[in-house]
Order: C-alpha cells, then structure tokens, then sequence
C-alpha cells in the first residue's frame, strides 16, 4: 500500500527505477492520455536531493506544484526556486530538469502533452556538480 501523510493530495506512487532520475522519486498516475486528452498526468514525489535528468517534451509541459520546494532549470539559464502553489508552463522541445531542492522534499502534478505517440525525450543525468551549484542558492 502507498504511504500517504495527512498533507498528501494523491498517494506517492511506486518508486521510479527506470534510470532517468537520480535520487527517490514516486509516481502515482493520475490520469493517462485517452481519446478526449492528449496529456497524460502523474503526481511526483522528490524526496529530498532527487531530481529528474535532462529532458525535453515535444508538446511541452506544465508543472503544478503542490508540497515542498524545488528547482526548475532550462538549459543555459539561472535555476528558479519552485515552491507549493507555483505552476511552470514548459515550452515544447526545451532542454531542461526538475526536482527536489537539497533539503526539502517536493511533490508536483506533471501534465505532459504527447506528439504522436512521444511525450518526453529523456536524456543526460543532472550532475551533482550541476545540482550542488543551483542549491547554493
């Protein structure tokens, strides 16, 4: 059974082993696409420290956040502190990352768009060294 605390919207899900994460991170599938929605959506849990690699959406991304603090980065600008109540709107094909900051979990709903059958294209870790500089901040 999914452990869930009383502040929790959603339960956290099931551990993401699929190497595009580096850290503990839960998915929980909230919705998936159908013939009516051509997103699919999930609640996220970042514990602290955890975070997505770097990736892009071909029909871009929004991002609500709903615990904890975090990070946002896309490729070649300054990391921004995401926190409960902000929502990120992520343009198509842009290089990027998301995740908990160092010590704070984050939970976000992620509302990813498909291009065909294609809604992320996952590529390179986030280095500790790329984290570390964005959490002293």
């Amino acid at each position: 059974m999914s452990e869930q605390n009383n502040t929790a919207i959603f339960p956290k899900g099931e551990l993401l082993t699929n190497g595009y994460f580096t850290g503990q991170a839960y998915l929980s599938p909230l919705l998936a696409r159908d013939k009516n929605n051509e997103f699919a959506m999930g609640n996220v849990t970042f514990e602290a420290g955890a975070r997505t690699n770097w990736h892009t959406h071909p029909k871009g991304q929004v991002l609500i956040v709903t615990e904890g603090e975090g990070w946002y980065q896309e490729k070649g600008k300054p990391a921004q502190a995401i926190k409960k109540g902000d929502v990120v709107n992520i343009p198509e094909s842009v290089e990027h990352w998301h995740g908990a900051a160092a010590q704070s979990k984050m939970v976000h709903i992620a509302i990813t768009n498909f291009k065909g059958e294609e809604n992320v294209v996952w590529l390179k870790p986030v280095t500790d060294e790329e984290y570390n500089e964005v959490n002293k901040k």
